[in-house]
């Protein structure tokens, strides 16, 4: 299928001048979305000890951001592709910075739970908008196998500049500083791309359906919100409610998307096997890399004692290895195959976190190092050839709502991941025998342990810390194995679903 809006297919039409620099503006919305993404968990012990949350409240400020964007990938993406992804990426970066500023500034737990929501919002306009555009901006397929690469490259420092620069802020500043570095990216990322970015739309797209807006965003929150509650306390009417009422919500989706003639979401995008494996193996591969990532900053810091600066400076391998792996990943693809770099890389990250079912309190850094190099480095590998096959599996047309679906699965793979196995953490950690008088806040988290062994005396706080600590490794241990086995799972599904799939030539 051919867009209206390009030339014909010729050297010229491929050759976009000014693409690199508008790509770089592109990657200015991914760095603002991945930052964010990560300042919040080092935040978290200070914005709970300045408004004084309920355990409830606190599980909101954390999840409602992921549950907000995860049900509104699919319809901004989609309206993306009918209003125009440009105005749509400038429109959710101002808001996006501006809400930024809210959060920045929230005075109670209510405030800051509703600000995380409409961030959440803002966020979802954002990585579909700037995936969608790079299929739009690079028509030969090698550039936009090396643009994706630097778009997922940038995602992945992101992740690791995120804790490096939100861990100097927290040592030097209030916990608010956090969220206003959003400020100065997102009014760059506005002035520059105002005047860089080309305007791309679907030119037949019908108008947005509201009800599938509806249906979408009821039915994701519904099943991500059950599987967390059943996760962390257990199957009960109300998370069973909710996840019923989500699986109705996205069966009459499916359903109303058949029917429509300008559907939000082409759900018969599904029928392409190279499309569906490549969804499902990031959905796994994150569900599977989540308990990591969401527990390892704990680790860091409450285990081993490292500041909030240097433990995000401990995790910078892993976005080392994803910068590096996504820069040549679809070259090696192209000389080898999709399926043995997406199976390699996640079959390598599987192997790392393996590797990890051997820490301890003491392990040193050069094993943890090393395991996060290389599942970095698998997951460059898998994640950039993966997005670029959902881009080459649908026509320009529609690259809005598949950038959407793929963003989708990172999130659900992660909030069902830190559901899942982090339910393996909690429930071990909770389980772990402290001496005498130990409070009951002590078992509920390692940072409930850490504030407890403060108001006791020193012989039985000591204690309590070595057995907080030596319970939430051992959670740790096994989570990480749990992961490992998905991930060694998942690579073995991808060489079968990505059976004969190339990258265009």
């Amino acid at each position: 299928m051919t867009s209206t809006l390009q030339p014909a297919f010729t050297a010229e039409a491929e050759k976009r001048p000014g693409r690199w620099l508008a790509l770089c503006v592109l990657v200015l919305a991914v760095l603002l979305v991945a930052v964010d993404a990560t300042v919040l968990g080092l935040a978290t012990p200070y914005i709970s000890e300045d408004l004084r949350p309920s355990g409830t409240q606190l599980l909101w400020i954390g999840d409602v951001y992921s549950f907000v964007i995860a049900g509104l990938l699919v319809s901004m993406g989609s309206l993306g592709d009918r209003i125009g992804r440009k105005r749509l990426l400038l429109v959710g970066a101002t808001v996006f910075g501006l809400i930024s500023v809210l959060n920045a500034y929230a005075t109670t737990p209510e405030m800051m739970i509703l600000a995380r929501a409409l961030l959440g919002v803002a966020g979802a306009t954002l990585m579909p908008a700037t995936l969608a555009l790079i299929r739009n901006l690079f028509h030969d397929p090698r550039e936009r196998s090396l643009a994706v690469g630097i778009w997922g490259a940038t995602a992945s420092a992101g992740t690791a500049v995120g804790p490096v620069v939100g861990g100097f802020l927290l040592e030097h500043f209030w916990w608010g500083s956090v969220f206003l570095i959003n400020l100065p990216v997102m009014v760059v990322l506005v002035l520059v791309g105002s005047k860089l970015l080309p305007e791309s739309r679907n030119p037949d797209h019908g108008p947005w359906d509201l009800s599938s807006v509806v249906l979408s965003l009821v039915g994701v929150i519904g099943v991500v919100y059950a599987v967390k509650e059943a996760a962390a306390h257990g199957l009960s009417p109300e998370s069973a409610a909710a996840g019923l009422l989500g699986a109705a919500a996205l069966y009459w989706f499916v359903r109303r998307q058949l029917t429509l003639p300008a559907p939000l979401l082409d759900v018969r995008l599904f029928r392409n096997r190279g499309f569906s494996g490549a969804v499902l193996a990031d959905l796994l591969t994150v569900l599977g890399m989540s308990g990591l990532v969401f527990f390892l900053s704990q680790y860091l810091q409450l285990v081993q004692g490292r500041g909030p600066f240097e433990a995000g400076l401990a995790e910078v391998p892993a976005a080392v290895g994803a910068v590096g792996a996504g820069l040549v990943a679809g070259t090696v693809a192209r000389r080898f195959s999709v399926r043995a770099v997406v199976s390699g890389g996640l079959a390598a990250v599987g192997l790392a976190l393996g590797s990890l079912t051997l820490l301890s309190q003491s392990t040193g850094y050069p094993l943890l190092g090393a395991a996060l190099l290389v599942v970095g480095l698998g997951a460059g590998f898998s994640f950039t050839v993966t997005a670029d096959v959902i881009l080459s599996s649908v026509p320009k047309e529609e690259a809005g709502a598949a950038s959407a679906v793929s963003e989708t699965a990172y999130e659900l793979g992660a909030a069902l991941g830190i559901a899942l196995l982090g339910s393996i953490v909690t429930s071990v950690y909770a389980g772990f025998a402290g001496p005498a008088g130990t409070p009951a806040a002590a078992h509920e988290s390692l940072g409930g342990a850490v504030e407890s062994a403060a108001e006791l005396p020193a012989d039985t706080a000591a204690a309590l810390m070595d057995s907080a600590r030596t319970a939430f490794v051992d959670g740790l241990a096994i989570a990480a194995g749990a992961g490992a086995l998905v991930l060694l799972a998942t690579a073995v599904a991808a060489w079968f679903l990505l059976r004969g799939q190339k990258l265009e030539a």
